[in-house]
């Protein structure tokens, strides 16, 4: 952690990685872009912890994820944020959604979901199939009764939220000024049955309330953009300047990723490698056997 006291407060940056699992390669390289953005422009690195799913975060992991970026040598500015203290924040963002009736119960359960998937009768979407409005077109009131009773989720009327925001514009420093486009995802969930949160709520509201002035992250996010746009639009939040690298594939072109048993850094930390060493490499473009950067 280093002092913020003579840093350029016109250039904040986050890195905001999920308790769930270990960090890899791909983590260490978009943690390094990140601080590296912030740092060549005299600007803040803020270190945001995503917990919002208490099921899958872990303590652990967290000391990890503080572990692995002081090896590598990245610092940050102030103290940790967690996402788990700004629940009520979320909620209220709900509550106002809901008011302006752009959001609206989702009773479709995983299975639903997944026979939906599988069916691939629904164009697709960035993330996947795109979801076909099933409980959009549920009498209101009806909608309203079953969900007091009945498990469900929360999703983003994204005709109607459009049709009040009118068309939306944002700026990515390396693909360039953007179209908001957030049909491309369909009617994402903003509340899901078993989270205070989803993740295009929580990101949106804290990146505004962090004063985030620049997202930079992955190529993988680049869609979900649209819909943070048009949630900015709708709760009369700040749109910061975004700038989305590429990835670090392996050997198939897949991403690294938790779910597919990448290196963890905990790994190559206790093997007693150089962390500095390795940002070092990553910085030159320098990446090991099987991985590359597209």
């Amino acid at each position: 952690m280093t002092s913020s006291a003579q840093l350029n407060p016109d250039v904040v940056v986050r890195f905001a990685p999920s308790p769930n699992g270990l960090l890899h390669l791909g983590h260490a390289y978009a943690a390094m872009v990140a601080h590296d953005f912030a740092r060549e422009r005299g600007g803040r690195f803020l270190l945001r912890i995503e917990d919002i799913d208490s099921g899958r975060s872990r303590s652990e992991f967290v000391s990890a994820i503080l572990e692995d970026l002081r090896w590598l040598g990245l610092d940050w500015d102030g103290d940790v944020i967690f996402q788990s203290d700004r629940l009520d924040s979320y909620a209220a963002a709900a509550e106002r959604l809901k008011v302006m009736n752009v959001l609206y119960p989702c009773f479709c359960s995983r299975s639903d979901l997944r026979q939906l998937q599988e069916g691939g009768e629904h164009p697709e979407g960035p993330d996947g199939p795109v979801y076909p409005r099933t409980c959009r077109d549920l009498d209101m009131e009806l909608a309203r009764k079953r969900a007091r009773s009945e498990p469900h989720s929360w999703r983003l009327d994204v005709a109607r939220a459009t049709a009040i925001t009118g068309p939306l514009q944002w700026t990515d420093e390396r693909h360039g000024p953007q179209q908001g486009r957030p049909g491309l995802l369909g009617d994402v969930i903003l509340v899901p049955r078993e989270m205070p949160v989803a993740y295009h709520l929580a990101v949106t509201l804290d990146d505004a309330r962090d004063g985030i002035t620049h997202v930079v992250r992955g190529d993988d996010l680049f869609a979900s953009t649209h819909i943070h746009r048009l949630l900015q639009a709708l709760l009369d939040l700040p749109t910061p300047v975004y700038f989305h690298h590429p990835l670090l594939r392996d050997e198939t072109g897949g991403k690294l990723a938790k779910s597919r048993d990448s290196a963890s850094l905990s790994v190559l930390r206790s093997a007693g490698h150089s962390g500095q060493k390795l940002l070092q490499d990553l910085r030159q473009g320098i990446f090991p056997v099987g991985i590359s950067l597209l």
